[in-house]
C-alpha cells in the first residue's frame, strides 16, 4: 500500500520531469485484490514449509490447562518446550461513546473502497504509516494527535520534521485533540467529536492508538508464567519465562514489536535449544527500523536526548543536515531529507542514525551494520561517498 502511494505521489512530479500525464481514476479495488492474493499464496508457501519440515499444525485457539499442556479443539498437548508467540491486537478504546464504529489497522485492509473522509487517531508509525497512504491516494485525510508532533519517541528532528511534512502533504494534523464521543448518523457517516470541534461526514474512523498481547485468554494462570501489568509476558536475555520450559518470542514480551526482531529471536532460541548453542541470544541493542511514512525514514540507536540523558550533553556531539534530495530539485513539489549522527566524544563512536527522505529505508540496513559493529565518525568520514544519493550526507557531515 505505500507503494501504492508512492506512484500516487510520483504522478505529480511527471510534469516537472517533461511528461504529460495526470491522475485521472483510482480503482482500490485493483490493489487489494493483487495485495490479497499475495498474502494467500505467501500463506500457502509457509504452510508448505511446515510440512515439508514434518512440523505438526494444529488450527484453533489454544489454552494451557497445567504447565505443561496445552488444549486446543479438546486435544491436550505436551512438550519439553513450549514456545509462546501469539503476538498482539490493535487497542479499540472501550470508554468513549461510538468507538465500536471505528476499525482498527487490521480492518484498514479489509476496506473495499478508498474513503472519502479519514480520520486516523494515534502519533505512532502504524498511525503515521496509514494516514500518509490515505492522504497520498486521495482521501480527506485528519490525523489526530494528543500532543504537538507525531512520532514522539523517536528524535526530536526526526519527530518535529516528519510532522511539518505531513502538513505540506496535506494531512489535516489535528494537535491536543481528543475524541470525547462517535455518533454514527442515518446516512452512515460518522460526526466526531473532540475536545476542538467536531469532524463531520467521516467515513472512516482508524483507530490507531497502540497494541497489547494475547494473552488475555491464553490460561497463562495455570502455569505461573509471570507478566506485568499491561500482559506482556516478562522474559530473560534468553527468551526464557519464569517457567522452565516455557518461553515466549515476539510482541507478546511487549518490547521492539517488529516481525524481524520476533524471526531473528526464535532462531537464536531454536539452536540454543536444539543445535548445541547455549550462549545464543539476541541483543536488543541498535535495532534498526524503518517507517514507511511520507517521506520514509530510519533509524538505528540512540535519540539525541537518550544519548544526552545517559553520557551527559557535554559527552554528546551532533551532526545534522537538511537538504533537498536531488529528486527535487526540478520538481514544485519540495519533501525535505534529513541525516544526523549523534556521537560520543572524546572518540566520536556513533550511537544512533536517523535519516529521512527518499531510499532511508534502503540505506538504513547498511548503515545499521556499521552502528552494530561500533564505527565511529571518522570511520564513516573515510568512506568514499556514493553521489548522487541522500546516503552520501552521512559520510560527508561536517
Amino acid at each position: 500500500m505505500f507503494n501504492t502511494a508512492m506512484m500516487a505521489e510520483s504522478i505529480h512530479d511527471h510534469s516537472d520531469y517533461g511528461f504529460t500525464s495526470e491522475l485521472k481514476s483510482f480503482d482500490w479495488s485493483v490493489i487489494k485484490k493483487s495485495r490479497d492474493a499475495y498474502i494467500k499464496r505467501l500463506n500457502g508457501i509457509y504452510g508448505t514449509n511446515l510440512s515439508k519440515s514434518n512440523v505438526q499444525t494444529f488450527n484453533g485457539e489454544a489454552r494451557f490447562v497445567d504447565k505443561k499442556i496445552v488444549e486446543v479443539n479438546g486435544e491436550r498437548v505436551t512438550a519439553d518446550h513450549i514456545l509462546i508467540a501469539v503476538g498482539g491486537h490493535p487497542i479499540i478504546p472501550t470508554d468513549i461513546p461510538g468507538s465500536e464504529y471505528g476499525i482498527s489497522s487490521d480492518g484498514f485492509f479489509e476496506l473495499e473502497t478508498l474513503p472519502k473522509k479519514s480520520v486516523v487517531v494515534g502519533a505512532g508509525y502504524i498511525a503515521v504509516e496509514l494516514a500518509g497512504i490515505l492522504n497520498s491516494l486521495g482521501s480527506d485525510t485528519h490525523n489526530l494527535i494528543r500532543r504537538d508532533s507525531v512520532l514522539r519517541n523517536f528524535d526530536q528532528d526526526l519527530s518535529r520534521m516528519l510532522t511539518e511534512e505531513m502538513v505540506t502533504a496535506g494531512v489535516n494534523i489535528h494537535r491536543t485533540t481528543q475524541i470525547s464521543k462517535v455518533v454514527k448518523k442515518s446516512n452512515g457517516l460518522l460526526t466526531v467529536t473532540t475536545n476542538n470541534g467536531d469532524i463531520d461526514d467521516v467515513d472512516c474512523l482508524l483507530w490507531a492508538i497502540g497494541r497489547e498481547p494475547n494473552t488475555k485468554y491464553l490460561g497463562l494462570e495455570k502455569t505461573g508464567v509471570e507478566m506485568d501489568k499491561r500482559g506482556n509476558i516478562v522474559v530473560d536475555d534468553y527468551q526464557n519465562t519464569n517457567v522452565p520450559g516455557i518461553y515466549a518470542v515476539g510482541d507478546v514480551i511487549g518490547k521492539a514489536l517488529l516481525t524481524p526482531v520476533a524471526i531473528a529471536a526464535g532462531r537464536r532460541l531454536a539452536h540454543r535449544l536444539f543445535d548445541n548453542k547455549p550462549d545464543l541470544k539476541l541483543s536488543y541493542d541498535n535495532i534498526a527500523t524503518v517507517v514507511f511514512s511520507h517521506p520514509v525514514m530510519g533509524t538505528i540507536g540512540l535519540t539525541e536526548a537518550e544519548a544526552k540523558a545517559k553520557y551527559g550533553e557535554d559527552k554528546i556531539k551532533v551532526y545534522t543536515s537538511v537538504f533537498n534530495p536531488m529528486y527535487h530539485s526540478v520538481t514544485k513539489r519540495k519533501v525535505r531529507s534529513l541525516s544526523k549522527l549523534v556521537c560520543l566524544l572524546p572518540s566520536e563512536k556513533v550511537l544512533g542514525i536517523h535519516i529521512m527522505g527518499p531510499g532511508s529505508d534502503e540505506a538504513m540496513q547498511g548503515f545499521a551494520v556499521a552502528v552494530k559493529m561500533g564505527c565511529t565518525k571518522k570511520d564513516l568520514d573515510e568512506t568514499v561517498a556514493i553521489h548522487p544519493t541522500g546516503s552520501e550526507e552521512l559520510v560527508t557531515l561536517r
